[in-house]
C-alpha cells in the first residue's frame, strides 16, 4: 500500500508518495481533467490519498475516489506542522501530509455527499443573491439620502415605492443611478425566486426540515441551511461538538495554574448557518416560550446581543437532541408549523387553494382563539422555565448534600 499525498494549488498538485517507510517526490501534477484520470490510471486500489481541503479539493476527490482504497481531506486550520515549518516548500508539504496521515496524526475533513453538496451549493448561491439585492437596496437609499429625501411611507421596494421613485425631483445623472439599481433589483428578485422554489421543492422532500420547523422562529432557509452545514448528524457525538462546528463555543485561554478565560466565540466553522441560527435567536426572542426566557434571562446580564448569540447556541443545542433522536420539538405549535408548512408549498409551486369549499391545512392558524391558546401554552412553559432559573439561582450549593458526593 502507498500513501500518496497532494499540496494542491490552483493549477498544479505537488505529490509526495510515501511506500514501505520511506518517502519520494514525485513531481508536479497539472490539476486538469484529463491528467487527473491519467495519473488514476496509475494508483493501486489499495492505495490512500491524502490531500488539502481547498477550492477545487472535491473535484479532485470524485475523480481518485474510484481508483484507491481511501481519499482523507486534511483540515488545513489544524495541520500546524506545515504552518509552523521554518523551511516550507511544496515539496516539503507534500512529504508532511503522507508523514501525518501514516502515524495516525493527521485531521480529517468530512467529504459530503452529492445531495449535501447540492444543497450547500444552492444555499451559498442564495446568500450571494440577497448580498447583493442589499447592496443595491443601500445605495439607492444613499442616493437619497445625499438628496435630503425624506424615507417613503411604504415599502420602497414595491410598485408603489417604484412609482414614487421614479418621480422623484432629483438630478438626471441620480435619476438614472436610482432607476438602473431597481432595474437590477427586479431581475435579482426574479433569480430569488426561482432558488427558493427550487429549495422549497426540496425542503418538502426532507422530513427533517418538517422536524427542525417545529421550533419557532426556525423557517424553511433556517433549516436548510443548518442541514446542508451538518449533512449526517451522526458526525457529531455530542451537542457540544456541533455548537463547536458552527463556532458558537467562546474562545478559552488557560496557562499553568492562571484561571481559564473565556472570550468571544472562536468564528470558525460553517459561517451562514451560525448567522441564520442567530436570525432565529432574534425571532425566537419575539414569540413566547422557555427560549424567550432563555433570551431575556441573558439579556439582563449581557445585553441583546450577547443574548442573541446565547440563545443561538441553545437552539444548537436543541437541533442536536432533534436530529439525533428523531423527535420534534417538544414546545410546537401546530396550527403555526401548518402555516409555514403551507407557505413552504406555495413557495414550492404549488397552486393555491382560495375560494374551495373545504378548509386548507393552514386555516385554522387564521382563527385568532387558535392563536391564542397555542401561545398560552407555550407561554404556560415560559413560567414554568423562569420559576425553575428562579430557584436554581436561590439554592446554595453548599445547601445541597449530592452535589458534595
Amino acid at each position: 500500500m502507498k500513501i500518496i499525498a497532494l499540496d494542491v494549488h490552483r493549477t498544479f498538485a505537488q505529490v509526495a508518495i510515501l511506500e514501505n517507510g520511506k518517502i519520494r517526490d514525485a513531481g508536479r501534477l497539472e490539476l486538469e481533467r484529463e491528467h487527473i484520470l491519467k495519473f488514476a490510471e496509475r494508483l493501486n486500489v489499495e492505495d490512500e490519498i491524502v490531500l488539502e481541503a481547498t477550492v477545487n479539493t472535491k473535484a479532485i476527490v470524485r475523480l481518485l475516489s474510484p481508483h484507491v482504497n481511501r481519499v482523507v481531506i486534511s483540515n488545513p486550520l489544524l495541520v500546524r506542522a506545515i504552518a509552523w515549518a521554518k523551511v516550507k516548500t511544496d515539496k516539503i508539504d507534500a512529504s508532511v501530509l503522507a508523514k501525518l496521515h501514516a502515524s495516525g496524526f493527521l485531521p480529517e475533513v468530512w467529504m459530503p455527499d452529492e445531495e449535501t453538496e447540492r444543497l450547500r451549493r444552492v444555499v451559498a448561491e442564495r446568500v450571494q443573491l440577497v448580498s447583493q439585492m442589499t447592496r443595491l437596496k443601500n445605495r439607492i437609499h444613499s442616493v437619497l439620502h445625499a438628496n435630503l429625501i425624506p424615507p417613503f411611507s411604504g415599502s420602497l421596494f414595491s410598485k408603489r415605492g417604484r412609482a414614487w421613485l421614479e418621480a422623484l425631483p432629483v438630478a438626471e445623472d441620480q435619476q438614472r443611478v436610482i432607476l438602473r439599481h431597481a432595474s437590477e433589483l427586479d431581475r435579482l428578485g426574479h433569480d430569488l425566486k426561482q432558488i427558493d422554489e427550487d429549495l422549497a421543492q426540496a425542503a418538502l422532500q426532507e422530513p427533517r426540515v418538517k422536524q427542525l420547523m417545529t421550533i419557532t422562529g426556525v423557517n424553511m432557509i433556517v433549516a436548510l441551511s443548518v442541514l446542508a452545514a451538518v449533512g449526517d448528524i451522526g458526525r457529531f457525538s455530542s451537542p457540544e461538538k456541533l455548537v463547536s462546528y458552527f463556532g458558537l463555543n467562546p474562545r478559552v485561554r488557560q496557562s499553568g495554574d492562571k484561571p481559564a478565560y473565556h472570550g468571544r466565540i472562536t468564528k470558525q466553522g460553517r459561517s451562514h448557518a451560525r448567522a441564520m441560527l442567530v436570525e432565529a435567536a432574534w425571532s425566537v426572542s419575539r414569540t413566547p416560550g422557555p427560549l424567550r426566557a432563555f433570551f431575556q434571562r441573558i439579556k439582563e446580564k449581557r445585553g441583546n446581543q450577547v443574548a442573541a448569540v446565547a440563545t443561538a447556541r441553545k437552539l444548537t443545542e436543541v437541533i442536536w437532541h432533534m436530529l439525533s433522536k428523531g423527535e420534534e420539538y417538544i414546545w410546537s405549535r401546530p396550527a403555526l408549523l401548518d402555516w409555514k408548512l403551507r407557505k413552504l408549498e406555495l413557495a414550492a409551486g404549488y397552486p393555491s387553494k382560495r375560494g374551495g369549499r373545504t378548509k386548507g391545512s393552514a386555516a385554522d392558524y387564521s382563527l385568532k382563539s387558535v392563536r391564542d391558546r397555542e401561545r398560552e401554552a407555550v407561554g404556560h412553559a415560559e413560567e414554568v422555565y423562569r420559576r425553575f432559573v428562579t430557584k436554581w439561582k436561590q439554592r446554595s450549593p453548599m445547601a445541597d448534600p449530592v452535589s458534595h458526593q
